[in-house]
């Protein structure tokens, strides 16, 4: 394996990788064959950064694996009807799938071929025990590290890319070290191997569909799965860095592709310095040197959930002026463009809208509180969870504004939802606003029509189950609609919410749209993406975030 070639090697003048060497390194070159990357977890994360780095790495340098223990999620990947939606995503798939890229729920194979493993799993917040509500999940770091530690067989770089809580790091090396196999078991070797090679030498891997798979014939002594048979006692190795991806769903393939900048933690070790510039290696297959930052390790594991939490805490205070507009008759927007103005400050993350959404934001806000608190920092912690209550505060609020131009009254009315996902460009409805301000609207007794071009109907019922009490679930599918089209969505209601910022909801005939709607019409507009002068000129009662009509 890779790091058994050159890493950590006991001879400091021998294989080493040097700044000079990396302007012209080959992995081909050191390996006699491509090297073998591994990602454990098909989700968004690892789906994507994987799909992106054997689409960015020559075919004959890198091969790129991704395994999951979902076999539903895996046929997907392999099929034309991906588990996820991001622009250019598909494409890229189609390109480099059955060459360099893989995926396969032989999670045994996968690990022990691979010589760089990123750890992609999901760490969601804890639902129950200590930390419940805020602190993370790692039990499926947990077990993905105890397989690598049962499979291994040769030294290997292990890359944290999952957001994690700082210095969890140093539980999958304890973990790694107290589960490691010694090379001089030379029963349990022949076995393994076994196990792993089929009788043609073959590794049979899932290909385009469920339906066919690719052989690879390892033939040459290059690339057969051989264990070393060499009787002397020795350690495997694991080096374990940080690698947090900064993708933003619905923008991820570029963000992915052009990148602000790669952060790479390690420990200042000899073997950490050195894995860490074999990392660098890989990305500079496509990303700049100077965007490639080595750091610390608990450094770069904590950049992760300070990143979030800067980016939420900017929304949420942009969400907490629009009220004070609101009620002052100020325009969020015109303020979000003078200050955006300032050099200092600057334009991003600066929209007032119904509230953030996704996978991120929140449940990372909430590790802070949680580190915050554990490391007895409650002022710190309160500080950050400020940035959740005014989350939740402009939701509520943006609903109660619905309640309270609707008359007071919105049982029996019909409710039209513009979108469903957290954000444009993305099927992903993870902690969504829209989730909220239906089943406020529904606890009120309205009926609700749907449209979103991306989120299917069973999403959405599924997401509707998941956050309501289950005795009210029946109650509340019977008075959904899930609508093919703006139009349909639209024909006799009473209002529409815009809770997610999709184009198509800019460029629709709302003259229309008013035409068949009962009157009065209202537009409550949760992302000011609406042209509000044009809309009142139609006969439209409009609401927006931020703003206050009717002086």
């Amino acid at each position: 394996m890779i790091c058994d070639s050159f890493l950590f090697n006991e001879n400091e003048n021998e294989n080493q990788i040097t700044n000079n060497e990396l302007n012209k390194f080959s992995f081909k070159k050191y390996l006699n064959r491509p090297l073998n990357v591994c990602y454990i977890g098909a989700g968004y994360v690892g789906g994507t950064s994987s799909s992106v780095m054997a689409y960015k790495c020559p075919i004959d340098e890198v091969i790129v694996t991704v395994c999951d223990v979902d076999i539903k999620k895996i046929n997907s990947w392999n099929s034309d009807n991906l588990p996820i939606y991001e622009p250019g995503l598909e494409e890229i798939v189609k390109d480099r799938r059955g060459k360099n890229l893989f995926f396969t729920v032989d999670i045994e194979k996968a690990i022990y071929l691979a010589d760089i493993i990123f750890i992609s799993v999901g760490t969601p917040t804890k639902k129950i025990g200590i930390g419940a509500g805020q602190a993370a999940d790692l039990s499926f770091i947990e077990k993905a590290v105890r397989k690598i530690a049962s499979i291994s067989r040769n030294s290997k770089l292990i890359v944290e890319k999952s957001t994690v809580p700082c210095r969890t790091a140093e539980h999958i090396r304890a973990i790694l070290n107290a589960n490691q196999i010694k090379n001089n078991n030379d029963k349990e070797k022949k076995l393994l191997q076994e196990n792993i090679n089929n009788t043609d030498n073959c590794l049979s891997i899932s290909r385009s569909s469920s339906n066919s798979t690719l052989n690879e014939e390892f033939s040459n002594s290059e690339n057969q799965i051989i264990v070393n048979n060499n009787t002397k006692d020795t350690s495997i190795h694991f080096e374990i860095l940080s690698n947090p991806e900064f993708l933003a769903e619905g923008t991820a393939v570029n963000d992915i592709l052009n990148p602000d900048r790669i952060l790479i933690g390690g420990l200042q070790t000899k073997e950490g310095i050195e894995s860490q510039e074999l990392l660098s290696k890989l990305y500079s297959y496509w990303v700049p040197e100077e965007k490639i930052i080595k750091m610390g390790l608990w450094s770069a594991e904590l950049s992760k959930l300070t990143a979030n939490a800067l980016l939420a805490q900017r929304i949420s205070s942009i969400n907490s002026l629009s009220a004070l507009c609101e009620e002052v008759g100020s325009d969020i927007q015109e303020i979000s463009h003078a200050c955006g103005l300032d050099s200092r400050i600057g334009t991003k993350f600066l929209n007032a809208s119904v509230g953030f959404g996704g996978s991120c934001f929140k449940k990372d806000v909430l590790n802070l509180v949680y580190l915050s608190n554990y490391y007895n920092l409650p002022e710190v912690a309160e500080y950050w969870n400020q940035v959740i209550t005014m989350n939740e505060y402009r939701k509520s609020r943006f609903v109660k504004n619905i309640f309270n131009k609707l008359f007071n009254t919105i049982s029996g009315k019909t409710i039209t939802i513009f979108g469903f996902s957290f954000k444009k460009n993305t099927k992903d409805t993870r902690e969504s606003p829209a989730i909220t301000v239906v089943l406020s609207l529904l606890s009120e007794g309205a009926f609700i029509k749907i449209y979103d071009p991306k989120v299917s109907e069973k999403q959405i019922k599924n997401d509707i189950m998941e956050n309501c009490d289950i005795q009210n679930y029946n109650d509340y599918i019977s008075r959904i609609k899930v609508c093919s089209s703006c139009y349909e969505a639209a024909d006799c209601s009473n209002a529409i919410v815009i809770c997610t910022e999709w184009d198509e909801f800019t460029f629709i005939d709302y003259k229309e749209i008013y035409n068949n709607m009962i009157k009065p019409a209202f537009i409550f507009d949760g992302r000011l993406i609406l042209n509000h002068k044009e809309l009142k000129e139609i006969g439209f009662f409009v609401e927006a975030i931020g703003k206050k009509f009717n002086l």
